[in-house]
């Protein structure tokens, strides 16, 4: 039995780490991912000062982080939402799907590294990070520009697309057979299209069943509910991940506000710890011989992404300068690519994976945000054509401002 004042102490010194980590990342204004990742490289495998008694618990409390990213992600979105977006917006999420998932899984096949890790980091490659671009759009003040549905909706058919992906390559990892495989991906698209149709049916009945005017029961209630139905779609292999995005999914109306205050400070904690978890299971010396691979392959998925939300931004009708304002602002990677990265590094299919995700999300977690405020001022220097001189011009009208692609502003 470990001593549990040196746990206190353990625990608490990673704790605060964290949160002096986050302070830092505030005052630079950007996104504290990579320095958590940083500092899992630093106190795990290979590095300076590996844990001892606390990283059983770190590593329950990361499993924790992944269930509240998902079940948070859930409550961002009605059923209804999903529908709509799912009819109006599809051809954009299978763009996005080819664009970014075939870079992944060519990078994993030229290394050699077979086509269950080919399936893994094309879903590394794909999924962009609704944290880090929520907050980038925030900062840059263009949450009322009219590109931004254009990038939500990219992003809740990424999120949505997880409920099929993630059954898959947990069969995958697990080696099931075909016919396994094809009944775990059944079972996981049954309770996902089962639980949408009761969302969108009765729940409001639902919402009201958990309700409470108590934060505390209704913290207790959501929190337990997330985490039962979490652990009965592992037992079923449909992904626990998938389970609490379902049950955010269900919540609507005043329960999803209450519960998103309730637990967004928690999701904040483990989500800080699952990040800390997977650099704790990466050895720093690991990352040199797959850094180029992962330049390579950052490179040419800011290209793809940049791609993707110019075409589908174009497509809904936004300007040039929108855009290209979408394309950048959909760059960044975060925390679904190493939640994919996690479930191959557990499983043990390929030692560099682990070592080549992180590698591409420290890049693309710190490229993302200066893509998102340079892509389109530099797009527009680059594609600037010289207007050939006249010997007399009218007297000039005033130009409007670029108020096309803004809501809500005078």
């Amino acid at each position: 039995m470990h001593d549990s004042s040196v746990f206190l102490i353990e625990f608490g010194a990673i704790i605060l780490g964290l949160g002096l980590l986050g302070r830092l990342a505030g005052r630079l204004r950007f996104s504290p991912i990579p320095l958590y990742l940083l500092a899992g490289l630093a106190f795990g495998e290979g590095g300076l000062y590996p844990l001892g008694t606390s990283e059983e618990f770190v590593a329950i409390g990361a499993e924790i982080g992944v269930v509240l990213l998902l079940l948070m992600l859930g409550l961002e979105y009605t059923a209804s939402d999903l529908v709509s977006n799912l009819k109006t917006q599809y051809p954009a999420g299978l763009v996005d799907a080819a664009l970014n998932a075939l870079p992944g899984a060519a990078m994993a096949l030229l290394l050699g590294w077979g086509p269950v890790a080919a399936v893994v980091l094309a879903g590394v490659t794909w999924i962009s990070s609704s944290g880090v671009i929520a907050k980038v759009l925030g900062d840059l003040g263009r949450l009322g520009n009219r590109e931004t549905p254009v990038i939500l909706s990219i992003l809740v058919l990424e999120d949505l697309s997880m409920a099929v992906y993630l059954p898959i390559i947990t069969a995958l990892l697990a080696g099931v057979g075909l016919a396994a495989g094809s009944l775990t991906l059944a079972v996981a698209l049954g309770v996902a299209g089962l639980v949408l149709l009761i969302a969108v049916r009765y729940g409001r009945h639902i919402s009201r069943f958990v309700s409470s005017d108590d934060s505390e029961k209704l913290l207790l209630v959501v929190l337990g509910l997330t985490l039962l139905v979490a652990g009965i779609a592992q037992k079923l292999q449909v992904s626990a991940a998938v389970g609490a995005f379902l049950v955010g999914i269900a919540l609507s109306g005043e329960v999803a506000e209450g519960a998103h205050h309730l637990l967004a400070p928690l999701r904040d904690l483990f989500a800080a710890v699952f990040f800390v978890f997977f650099g704790l299971h990466t050895d720093p010396s690991s990352i040199p011989p797959v850094l180029l691979p992962a330049l390579a392959l950052a490179f040419v998925t800011t290209l793809t992404k940049i791609a993707t939300g110019y075409w589908a931004a174009k497509r809904a009708g936004i300007s040039a300068r929108g855009r290209w304002r979408a394309g950048g602002t959909l760059v960044a990677r975060g925390e679904f690519s190493i939640v994919i990265a996690g479930l191959a590094v557990t499983a043990g299919i390929e030692p560099s994976l682990g070592p080549l995700a992180t590698a591409y999300v420290l890049i693309l977690v710190i490229l993302g945000p200066l893509t998102a405020r340079y892509t389109e001022p530099l797009a527009r220097r680059l594609t600037r054509r010289p207007r050939p001189e006249q010997p007399l011009a009218p007297p000039a009208q005033a130009t409007p401002v670029d108020d096309q692609d803004t809501v809500g502003r005078t």
